[in-house]
């Protein structure tokens, strides 16, 4: 019931769809009087509906009344499916699109589908290049204001986001989902090439420049290239020298944190890594998957030159020396040149007398461990080399070069 005919008039627009009333500033029509001076406030910027507790302003009451509900907290509208409440009917109506699949937004230009017409509209964004969300700290600008809130987290240092089980806090939810892979051992990402599989696509990417030989990062100084970032920092060591990290047993000093823990195992005897085929225990993991190619037979490894395969690529590398001549390690003393640090540093006791592989049966000494495996057949008297001419046996091969003059 209308109280006066002018009443029904009004309301009879909303079935005809009649809308006689004209705006003068843009010329929308509407159904009635008052719709039309509720509208005129857009353009004249009249506020006349203020809250009390916040001094907000609003150009309607019915904004006002659903305003009022953040302060009060009551949520009248009701999900049937869920029971989540809202504050207005407009947020439930979006609200059960989650429920109804419901994406009645599209973008124009590649079809994709909102629930929201305001996710439409921040996603068109991503086609315009326009970002109207801007740092108010770095100035760094957005396409979408959720991008803008998740960037403030870096200047206020927040991490809403937290583990359950290692209570590890994050500041997207995303890196807590990847996180929680490392308790689950869960791995979604294949290498096509290997098959091998990995935690994080980042990660597969990374992966993947070792069969592509992909080397993105670049060395300033010396122009070295590498596959990932982490390897340049570590490289950049060798140029800055700063080492940060000190064992506090020897005073070793070591560039990463990492680095000084596995060093650490080398004073604690602490080998985590053990060969299931022999048992040998190893400090490192990376030892161990060399080790492992003992068992194997796995050479992977070529030299270019002489197709000798080898099992490490510092064996190749040492290797090589033998066609390149190169002999980079120096005798301060003698000045006589190496292809092995390990080379030098048994020739060093020739000049210091250290003499550190003891006989335990005479007590004699040796610059060098194959000496003393030689002496120690003296006291065994096994002798493992052999002439083809005469059968005769002996301790060291040296002496057998020697005997084979004989037959020549």
């Amino acid at each position: 019931m209308f109280i006066n005919n002018s009443s029904l008039k009004t309301h009879r627009r909303k079935h005809t769809g009649e809308k006689t009333f004209k705006c003068e500033v843009c010329e929308k029509m509407f159904a009635s009087k008052s719709d039309l001076r509720k509208h005129t406030r857009k353009h004249t910027g009249e506020k006349p509906f203020k809250c009390v507790d916040c001094k907000k302003m609003f150009t309607q009451s019915c904004s006002l009344k659903r305003h009022m509900r953040l302060h009060t907290g009551e949520k009248p509208f009701k999900c049937e499916l869920c029971q989540k409440m809202f504050t207005n009917n407009f947020y439930l109506k979006e609200h059960r699109r989650l429920h109804t699949g419901e994406k009645p937004f599209k973008c124009e230009i590649c079809e994709k589908r909102f629930t929201q017409n305001g996710h439409l509209k921040e996603h068109m964004n991503i086609h315009t290049g326009e970002k109207p969300f801007k740092c108010e700290i770095c100035e760094k600008m957005f396409t979408q204001n959720g991008h803008l809130k998740e960037h403030m987290m870096i200047h206020t240092g927040e991490k809403p986001y937290k583990c359950e089980l290692c209570e590890k806090m994050f500041t997207h939810n995303g890196n807590l989902k990847e996180h929680m892979r490392i308790h689950t051992g869960e791995k979604t990402f294949k290498c096509e090439i290997c098959e091998k599989m990995f935690t994080h696509n980042g990660t597969l990417k990374m992966h993947m420049r070792i069969h592509t030989g992909e080397k993105t990062f670049k060395c300033e100084i010396c122009e070295k290239m590498f596959t990932q970032n982490s390897h340049l920092k570590e490289h950049m060591i060798i140029h800055t020298g700063r080492k940060t990290f000190k064992c506090e047993v020897c005073e070793k000093m070591f560039p990463r944190n990492n680095k000084l823990m596995i060093h650490m195992r080398i004073h604690t005897g602490e080998k985590p890594f053990k060969c299931e085929i022999c048992e040998k225990m190893f400090t490192r993991n990376a030892t161990l998957k060399m080790h492992m190619r003992i068992h194997t037979g796995e050479k992977t490894f070529k030299c270019e030159i002489c197709e000798k395969m080898f099992t490490r690529n510092a064996t190749l590398k040492m290797h090589m020396r033998i066609h390149t001549g190169e002999k980079p390690f120096k005798c301060e003393i003698c000045e006589k040149m190496f292809t092995r640090n390990a080379t030098l540093k048994m020739h060093m006791r020739i000049h210091t007398g250290e003499k550190p592989f003891k006989c335990e049966i005479c007590e004699k000494m040796f610059t060098q461990n194959g000496h003393l495996k030689e002496h120690m057949m003296i006291h065994t008297g096994e002798k493992p080399y052999k002439c083809e001419v005469c059968e005769k046996m002996f301790t060291h091969n040296g002496t057998l070069k020697m005997h084979m003059s004989i037959h020549n």
